[in-house]
């Protein structure tokens, strides 16, 4: 039953009556209003008068708000409740998040666990939802990377075993997130996790172009979530192992929509060489950070800083490093609230690395 049969099959056995006591209740308070102006036509705007008169209408709304409650609650049934968990997942699923546009760090921080929890629980009920299962990838990267991975960055020359505890909870959630974006990808390529890890570039490639607005963005994810869980993982030989995959979906990524999301696929091309965990040639570095800076109108403050991070700390250019992380200071969050939240993130970084110049340049 779809959302529209759905709604009538509640409101029909309702209208006739409810129409009736709506139209007997306008009567009686055009009739009963003392003082009304008669210049107003019996169906424009109306007062309402007196207590009696204003408990009889809450009486009639609240009965008729009651009588749906029964009615849905008489008609609950596997096919409903299906419906029902789809399209919350659908509203869910629809856009960028509110999170995206929030630059209160900690408030997202506390919130971010329970929207991950309650998209879980609507996927236990709607396992093969897309939308949802996408939201589950792209809320559990971002989560990780802004909350567990960060902090453990912060902890790693004052407590290194906390550090090391918060790298591998990382890695978890970034698994976690992996799982779910090829469980997406899975959705219309079976058997598509196996082959990617037996043959990357020819698992990618049956990927065809005219998937690319469906399929880009599950890639990239899906490319993000391991390629990440690999950068925390320093010493776990069978992830480090797992890196093709990583470079064969951002390739493929690149190759059906190397404009997408405003140059996202090239930026984190950058993002993985500061990762530490991607030896690029420091040229081929430079032309995905010039590409991205061209498609992302130089908007993006995590441009600015991975950029600064992948190629000045290695040539230790201090003087770069500091200007590229003034760049990513100086951008006002509130020019693009889309990416206001991912703008707050890279400037956190960028006060926090501006913070330790002295150690990482001799």
């Amino acid at each position: 039953m779809n959302q529209r049969a759905l709604g009538t099959a509640i409101a029909f056995p309702l209208s006739a009556q409810a129409a009736t006591r709506k139209n007997a209740v306008n009567r009686k308070l055009r009739t009963q209003a003392p003082g009304r102006d008669q210049s107003i036509p019996p169906d424009g705007p109306r007062t309402v008068q007196s207590n009696a008169a204003r408990r009889q209408l809450f009486l009639h709304y609240t009965g008729i708000s009651i009588a749906v409650m029964i009615a849905i609650s008489l008609q609950v049934g596997c096919s409903v409740k299906r419906f029902t968990v789809n399209t919350v997942g659908d509203l869910l699923a629809s856009g960028d998040s509110v999170y995206e546009r929030d630059d209160d760090l900690i408030l997202v921080g506390d919130a971010l666990p329970f929207s991950l929890k309650l998209v879980e629980s609507l996927l236990s009920q709607s396992p093969q939802h897309y939308g949802l299962l996408l939201t589950a990838s792209r809320g559990f990267v971002l989560y990780s990377y802004a909350y567990v991975q960060f902090e453990a960055d912060r902890k790693a020359n004052d407590d290194l075993d906390l550090a090391l505890e918060l790298r591998r909870r990382a890695r978890r959630l970034y698994l976690r997130a992996l799982d779910y974006a090829l469980r997406a990808l899975e959705l219309t390529h079976s058997g598509f996790a196996t082959r990617l890890g037996e043959d990357p570039q020819q698992a990618v490639h049956e990927i065809l172009p005219e998937e690319a607005a469906r399929v880009v963005p599950v890639l990239y994810w899906s490319a993000a979530a391991l390629g990440l869980a690999v950068s925390v993982s320093r010493h776990d030989a069978a992830l480090l192992a797992r890196l093709p995959e990583v470079d064969a979906m951002l390739a493929r990524a690149l190759e059906l929509d190397e404009a997408w999301n405003g140059g996202t696929l090239h930026e984190f091309r950058v993002t993985l060489a500061a990762a530490g965990r991607v030896h690029a040639n420091v040229d081929v570095i430079r032309r995905h950070y010039q590409r991205a800076l061209q498609l992302s109108r130089g908007g993006r403050a995590s441009l600015f800083v991975a950029y600064a991070e992948a190629a000045s700390i290695p040539t230790q250019n201090r003087e770069e490093f500091s200007e590229l992380l003034d760049k990513a200071l100086s951008i006002d969050i509130d020019d693009d609230p889309e990416h206001r939240l991912i703008n707050s993130l890279a400037q956190r970084r960028a006060r926090w690395l501006k913070g330790r110049i002295d150690e990482l340049f001799l």
